[in-house]
């Protein structure tokens, strides 16, 4: 892996920033690979479009912003209508089952998507549907490793809730991991 641009998008209060925290984390870390993240979210700060930039490289990164990400994480429809066309001819598109509808995607993108808000409440807290989107991430992109961003989530989550959020985690990987065995 040369360079891996990635772009999380959804509404405040996803957990998108944390989102793109864990992932760089994992890489910059517990994978000892290059990684930048920038964040973006409107005025507000729950319920407005926020989005997090991560690029994970082996080697130094010159540049922090991305030009079309290699990967797009949507959780909520206003990012899927936003960002999508920014995605990379051939990119793969990973979005929230029950928020996003992606029937117009374009053409020749790969694409996933998971009930990651039910996985969420089906575990007890609807909050750790970031979580389950990483692990879902984790599985299908490839770029950083399981251990490595098992390791950044317990190192980034509220203290007590660990446990809760590694579940989070492998309910999402786990899904993920699913749905490359089938295709």
């Amino acid at each position: 892996m040369e360079r891996m641009e990635l772009k999380f998008g959804g509404l405040g209060g996803q957990g998108v920033i944390m989102s793109g925290l864990i992932v760089g984390k994992a890489a910059a870390i517990y994978d000892n690979k290059h990684a930048t993240m920038i964040q973006s979210f409107g005025p507000e700060a729950r319920g407005s479009s926020c989005s997090s930039q991560v690029i994970v490289s082996d080697s130094p990164i010159d540049y922090p912003y991305i030009t079309q990400p290699d990967v797009l994480v949507v959780m909520s429809q206003d990012a899927y209508q936003r960002f999508a066309p920014e995605l990379k001819p051939g990119g793969l598109l990973l979005s929230e089952a029950e928020l996003v509808q992606a029937k117009d995607a374009a053409p020749g993108l790969r694409h996933f998507s998971i009930p990651a808000t039910r996985f969420a409440e089906e575990l007890g807290r609807r909050l750790v549907l970031n979580i389950v989107m990483v692990g879902f991430f984790t599985a299908l992109s490839g770029t950083v490793s399981q251990q490595a961003a098992e390791k950044a989530v317990v190192d980034s989550v509220p203290r007590g809730t660990e446990d809760l959020n590694l579940r989070a985690f492998r309910r999402g990987l786990e899904y993920g991991l699913s749905l490359l065995k089938a295709s």
